[in-house]
């Protein structure tokens, strides 16, 4: 029973920091204890979910009433002693007047007779834990316990405390909604806290009182977070830390508070990164204290926000009441509760979801296993029937091992597998077909299903992949799955680098398919795809160029022969043998290739020979044509398409091209774990970006790059050379040769030797050259010059030259000068510009100043044409030696004519005339002749005469280009 000091059993405990971002509360609650205490009535109810602080500011509002002079009363009506009739007002006023508390008993309503009924004149809290509807408790009872409160007043005044006064018996409540009606005159303040979502009609006929003052607590902001923390735990946070807590919790203070503790428990760094890495997972105490919280709900309420955590991320109404067995209208209520918690969000469109996925991982880690896995079983069911896609019941599926060896799940996994296939997913595929295949019962699956699960695991578990694929093999019967299985085992052997094995299976296989055959059984297209796979092993790569023909005389008439011959081409160049007839294979390949016949995958290789053959622009329109006709969503091959395209527009000294197909390729990567896929983006993004100058963005990627050293995949040679010219332009010269030199050991291991295929060489000799030695570097010049001329590689022979000409100063000014003149055939504008610079240089220092004003100016604005400002800086300081004063260089082509020039050139191109275009666009005709002077610079152009057909065709070419 509770007394006019108060009972600390069930009295509101602080037991905590003190309330943070709650003065607008507390000054009323404070007012409100002033005011009853000069003899005026106060009624308050506090509202809001729970955690959000009711209790706390009632343990305020007892500590002032208790200092300005008033006795309280208080109760906590969450108990079940609280549902029997008028048990919480008995509590209440028990301590008031014991002698004057009236019987507490009511003539029987009708039909209630029998052995059952109370005894009358018994006390009714002990009559039976049924409660009685409020509405029938007798008026003159009413009265008499109000008369309580009247006395009790007289003699001073009075604080009546009722917390999550939802819980309380209807008759108490209506004793309760009574009293506030007659509280005029009287020095007395009722304080009520009800859970927000709650339909109780006494509280609300309260709440609508006039007198009475609702407060609705709000979340914590996250400056609240923060000041909480310093109270709760001693330490300062940062910004990024408390809006993280504010996005776990919603700001409800007690669930902010109960996180801080279990992170101090858990002794976990308060830091923003460290939070999101475990917000993914679970946090055991922060679990246990939101249990608790949870289960203060009723069991519905449970078992809805089960069902939600379960179905994840926008789940319909509909769907999370089947799965949590509730009738519609209670899981809606229920939400509702979750929705007041702060725990869950709705959507726009009409589906919730948990509002942060700790908040859904702490509802999970509270189930048993077995719960889960029978959830998700029913959760795949459910949606299954509903017409979900089947990537979506994989999920489910996936965490129901129970459930994923009956035929419907099975065929679930097995879409889900190969839709993950085709989007280039391995690991995912792998892990959805793992289940259909336990450990063990291989020799019982069907000889399909282990060929698909080893297809799957050939990039992500060789071992196991070879192991499945065998057993396939072994028992298949049908002649195109045991032609499947025997394909799909040799090119997992090869990248296990078991090439013996390999073409084993090959000579097999061609002797099982003495029929000729086509598409993917073609013994020519397995061939192909072997050599395709030992790109990926070093020793397999190797052993394979010794075991396998490298004909480049095939017709190229059959998409399988065109396959083989892009392999045989792609790796042909890179060895720097038979240059001119991989280039003319390549060629076959791609007039010849069609998307409707042929894999974007050879097609690609095909263009790559061609990027090897110092012909980018050919193989940039190639790569354009297949990125317009490839999925970028379902093709794996896209991907590496962009890498491929970014690396062709890179050597051609397009760089804001280069990056976007980067940045679009390494869109969804995590650069720290980048694999061998990644890394030729990677490569190529660091290249343009220290061809365009921004050396601290290139410092900034570098550093996030993982070690390439321990992979010795030939992708991740070019991350070292990338890495190798950016310790060069950072000075830091011992370095960057010691990472070339690593570099080009590895290619020489891969058979990479064309200097047109990586520039290591080139950045190596200015490394060289830095150090002082310039024999090193005219070595490695000399040799690369050797290399291209033989195989016509104009781009490398120019880089080649230059090189050579830095390495030995008699021969500079002729090196350079025939670097030039072999450049000018290409479209290289970097590397071209690159070598005006250098003789520009050469020139001055020789004292042709007049010379080297008119190579430098001219690379001067190539460089600027092509938006490197770190060779546009070094043109610029060069011209400036010689005594010139530039102006800002003009750019060319359609790209730097300004809007108005643009207007003006397509109208007269048009054939209107000069007064024409003046008039229509209202200016005058001397604007419109300054304009036109300005477009002839800028296309290099004499007159209108050549306008229409050069600014035709430029429009045509930039439009290819930029696309």
């Amino acid at each position: 029973m509770i007394t006019a000091h108060g009972d600390s059993s069930r009295e509101p405990q602080p037991g905590g920091p003190e309330p943070v971002e709650r003065e607008r509360e507390l000054a009323l609650l404070g007012e409100l204890a002033r005011r009853t205490a000069a003899g005026d009535p106060g009624l308050v109810m506090l509202e809001g979910p729970d955690g959000i602080g009711k209790s706390t500011l009632l343990c305020a509002l007892i500590a002032q009433a208790r200092a300005q002079g008033l006795r309280v009363v208080h109760t906590r009506a969450d108990r079940q002693d609280h549902r029997r009739p008028l048990s919480t007002a008995h509590d209440l006023l028990a301590g008031l007047d014991a002698g004057r508390m009236p019987p507490l008993t009511w003539p029987e309503p009708p039909g209630t007779s029998g052995p059952d009924a109370p005894v009358p004149g018994s006390d009714a809290r002990v009559a039976g834990s049924a409660d009685v509807d409020g509405a029938g408790v007798p008026f003159d009872v009413l009265a008499e316990l109000h008369e309580i409160v009247r006395s009790a007043a007289a003699n001073g005044p009075l604080a009546i405390v009722v917390d999550d006064a939802e819980e309380a018996d209807a008759a108490s409540l209506r004793f309760l909604a009574h009293g506030a009606r007659r509280m005029a005159g009287l020095p007395v303040l009722i304080a009520l806290t009800r859970r927000s979502g709650t339909h109780v009609p006494a509280l609300n006929e309260v709440a609508a009182l006039p007198l009475c003052r609702v407060l609705r607590p709000r979340p914590l902001t996250g400056a609240g977070i923060g000041l909480l923390a310093r109270r709760l735990l001693g330490t300062e946070t940062d910004t990024a830390f408390h809006e993280s807590c504010l996005a776990a919790t919603n700001g409800n203070p007690l669930m902010v508070a109960r996180l801080l503790t279990a992170l101090r428990e858990e002794e976990l760094p308060l830091t923003a990164d460290h939070f999101t890495s475990v917000s993914e997972q679970d946090i055991p105490a922060f679990r246990l204290r939101m249990a608790r919280l949870l289960h203060r709900h009723p069991e519905a309420t449970v078992r809805a926000a089960r069902a939600l955590a379960v179905l994840g991320d926008e789940v319909s109404p509909e769907t999370g009441a089947r799965l949590a067995l509730l009738d519609s209208a209670v899981f809606a209520r229920s939400l509702l509760a979750l929705v007041f918690m702060g725990l869950v969000t709705s959507n726009a469109d009409g589906t919730w979801s948990f509002a942060h996925s700790l908040l859904r991982n702490t509802v999970l880690g509270e189930m048993s296993e077995e719960e889960r896995d029978t959830a998700h079983g029913r959760a795949a069911r459910l949606l299954h029937d509903a017409g979900a896609s089947p990537a979506e019941v994989a999920e489910h599926l996936r965490q129901a091992p129970s459930t994923t060896h009956q035929p419907w799940a099975r065929t679930v996994l097995r879409e889900a597998a190969r839709e993950a296939m085709l989007r280039a997913s391995p690991m995912r595929a792998t892990q959805l077909l793992r289940p259909c295949v336990p450990e063990g019962t291989e020799e019982d699956c069907e000889p399909s299903l282990l060929v698909e699960l080893g297809v799957a695991e050939s990039r992500i578990d060789p071992e196991a992949s070879v192991r499945h694929l065998s057993t396939a093999l072994d028992r298949a019967t049908e002649p195109e799955l045991r032609l499947q299985a025997l394909r799909s085992l040799a090119e997992a052997l090869t990248r296990q680098g078991q090439v013996d094995r390999a073409v084993g299976l090959l000579t097999r296989y061609r002797a099982e398919t003495a029929v000729p055959l086509s598409g993917t059984a073609d013994p020519q297209l397995v061939e192909a795809r072997l050599l395709m796979a030992a790109t990926g092993n070093r020793a397999a790569f190797t052993q394979l160029l010794e075991a396998v023909s490298f004909d480049l005389s095939l017709p190229g008439g059959t998409a399988e022969e065109r396959a083989l011959l892009a392999a045989r081409a792609a790796i042909s160049v890179t060895r720097l043998d038979r240059v001119a007839e991989a280039v003319a294979a390549a060629r076959t390949v791609i007039g010849r290739g069609t998307a409707a016949n042929d894999a974007p995958l050879f097609l690609a290789t095909a263009a790559s020979v061609l990027l090897y053959a110092d012909l980018p622009h050919e193989a940039e329109c190639s790569y354009h044509r297949l990125l317009e006709g490839t999925d970028a969503l379902l093709d794996q091959t896209y991907p590496s398409l962009l890498a491929l395209s970014a690396e062709a527009h890179q050597r051609l000294g397009s760089l804001d091209p280069a990056l976007r197909a980067t940045a679009t390729a390494l869109k969804d990567v995590t650069v720290s774990r980048a694999s061998r896929y990644e890394a030729l983006p990677l490569a190529v993004r660091l290249h343009a970006l220290l061809d365009r100058g921004d050396l601290a963005q290139a410092i900034l990627l570098e550093k996030e790059i993982p070690d390439p050293v321990p992979d010795d995949s030939w992708q991740w040679n070019e991350v070292l050379c990338a890495r190798g010219r950016l310790h060069l332009d950072t000075k830091d010269h011992e370095r960057a040769l010691a990472v070339l030199k690593e570099c080009a050991r590895r290619q020489a291991e891969w058979q990479r030797i064309s200097p047109a295929v990586s520039p290591w060489w080139y950045w190596a000799g200015h490394a060289h050259l830095a150090l002082g030695d310039h024999g090193a570097a005219a070595a490695l010049a000399e040799e690369a010059v050797a290399g291209a001329r033989s195989a016509g590689l104009p781009c490398a022979l120019g880089s080649g030259l230059e090189l050579w000409a830095a390495a030995s100063d008699g021969e500079r000014p002729l090196l350079l000068e025939e670097a030039e003149q072999v450049l000018m055939g290409t479209r290289a504008a970097l590397v071209r510009a690159r070598v005006r610079v250098a003789r520009g240089k050469a020139l001055q220092r020789l004292g042709y100043t007049k010379d080297a004003r008119a190579v430098l100016r001219q690379g001067w604005e190539e460089a600027y044409d092509v938006g490197s400002r770190s060779l546009y800086t070094v043109a610029h300081r060069a011209l400036l030696a010689t005594g010139a004063r530039p102006r800002r260089p003009v750019s060319r082509g359609l790209g730097a004519l300004t809007q108005s020039e643009s207007q003006v050139a397509r109208l007269a191109a048009s054939g209107r005339s000069n007064a024409w275009i003046a008039e229509s666009l209202y200016v005058t005709q001397r604007t419109v002749e300054v304009h036109l002077t300005s477009v002839y610079r800028k296309l290099g152009l004499s007159g209108r005469r050549q306008l229409r057909d050069v600014l035709t065709s430029e429009e045509i070419t930039t439009s290819e280009h930029e696309q």
